[in-house]
């Protein structure tokens, strides 16, 4: 492909806008002729050059058609590989976004439930999603199961956390004893590596895990039955006089908690 072709120009464009640069002003016969694009389509050719502004016809007869200047052509060309670009863009998000959706577990008809086992494929996209939606704090309080598990599931979830996180969000992590114990030395520097700005403080208990997200929605992890190392899924809350009693509760236990990097 040529260069005028990644830019967007057909062959036979090509050929006749490069035979009008060496002719000047010309018939679409005469061009057809000089450049070998055939005589049936040398108007559709002049005709798409001239709508795309790189070709203007002159008011004579028979109609003469004259070559924009180059440094003029390549600057349209260039405008409209941009606009497709974007709208490439625009098309791959959504299609993004349908991916995204279509890989989250499947709730029931109400929405309030997400099963799923700790560090699990599908818990770690609908973690992923639900982090998404927050625009300005996050609190999580991390206890059961959390405490029995090991670092490669917690890194699981971890990551999917703050994956989905916003740059600019502001996140308060209050972790249990028992997990801040199977944390790895490196977690300080983990935490430290984020964009976002973390704070983080433990308690020597916490009876149950769950976040708060801009104060409007809130998770409360349910304990497995048969495992306390895992879970069997999460609650979604959106009812506001709940989402308010946890994010009071949070705020509670975080006043009690100690700082862990202070």
């Amino acid at each position: 492909m040529t260069e005028l072709g990644e830019l967007g120009l057909s062959n036979y464009e090509e050929k006749a806008y490069r035979t009008l640069l060496v002719t000047g002003a010309a018939t679409a016969a005469t061009v057809s002729d000089a450049s070998g694009v055939p005589n049936g389509r040398v108007y559709d050719v002049l005709n798409g050059l001239r709508s795309r502004r790189l070709v203007r016809a002159q008011s004579t007869q028979p109609t003469r058609y004259v070559a924009v200047d180059p440094a003029a052509a390549v600057e349209r060309l260039l405008a409209e590989r941009a606009a497709e670009l974007r709208e490439e863009w625009t098309r791959y998000r959504d299609v993004a976004d349908a991916v995204r959706s279509n890989l989250l577990p499947t709730p029931p008809a109400d929405g309030s439930v997400w099963l799923g086992r700790l560090g699990g494929d599908n818990m770690r996209t609908a973690m992923h999603e639900h982090m998404r939606a927050a625009t300005g704090s996050v609190s999580a309080a991390v206890g059961p199961p959390y405490e029995r598990a090991s670092w490669e599931t917690l890194r699981t979830e971890f990551d999917a956390f703050f994956e989905g996180a916003r740059d600019d969000l502001d996140v308060s992590l209050l972790l249990s004893d028992p997990v801040l114990d199977s944390l790895p030395d490196e977690f300080r520097e983990l935490v430290a590596s984020k964009p976002q700005t973390v704070r983080v403080r433990c308690l020597p208990h916490l009876p149950v895990s769950f976040d708060v997200v801009d104060g409007t929605v809130a998770s409360v992890d349910i304990p497995h039955p048969q495992s306390a190392a895992d879970r069997l899924g999460v609650v979604v809350v959106t009812d506001a006089a709940v989402v308010d009693e946890l994010d009071r509760q949070f705020r509670a236990l975080w006043g009690d908690a100690v700082p862990l990097f202070e």
